[in-house]
């Protein structure tokens, strides 16, 4: 078996942050499937004995579970020494890109991705919504990107990304398990 096991499925994109962490710090990994979109993830026993929140990805290591993927992102970071913030103040700025991430890409990214890409609703005021506020967000990159190195460098020379700009990276549509090990 080897050291850290990923809990998830290939369509989700924080599933997908962490692995490309896991092989981006050359990780011996290995994927578990969760039949997620079956309802696995609402079992007693999932919850029981993987993550209690119900929510995938988590990760196994040491016996651990840890759940969330900024956080698994972060535990990463601090068992390796790659990807990690050099003093408080990178620390502070890899935290808030992790929330801007969670608060305006994956809560309507993934949503208006799963809406097209799974369930094919097509355009309707929800889509539209999120459409607006994604495009939003990458405006808001768009604005503070030129002249940096990364999001949390703040323009700094640095020899790895912080975790928090694999957490922002474009996630493409099968690239999981095309790159990643989950299928």
């Amino acid at each position: 078996m080897a050291e850290y096991r990923l809990y998830g499925v290939g369509e989700s994109g924080n599933a997908y942050k962490v692995a490309l962490m896991l092989n981006l710090c050359r990780l011996e990994w290995e994927p578990v499937f969760v039949d997620f979109f079956n309802g696995e993830g609402r079992t007693d026993q999932f919850r029981d004995t993987v993550n209690e929140l119900g929510e995938i990805p988590a990760l196994e290591h040491d016996g651990k579970f840890i759940s969330q993927s900024g956080v698994i992102l972060h535990y990463l970071a601090e068992q390796t020494g790659h990807f990690g913030a050099g003093n408080a103040e990178e620390s502070r700025e890899i935290l808030r890109w992790i929330l801007f991430d969670n608060h305006k890409f994956t809560s309507y990214l993934a949503t208006l991705r799963f809406m097209f890409g799974l369930q094919k609703t097509g355009d309707t005021p929800i889509t539209e919504f999120l459409r607006g506020r994604v495009l939003g967000a990458f405006s808001s990159l768009r604005n503070i990107w030129p002249g940096r190195t990364s999001l949390s460098a703040a323009g700094r020379q640095s020899p790895t990304s912080p975790w928090s700009d694999i957490s922002i990276l474009p996630k493409r549509r099968g690239s999981i398990g095309q790159h990643s090990r989950i299928s």
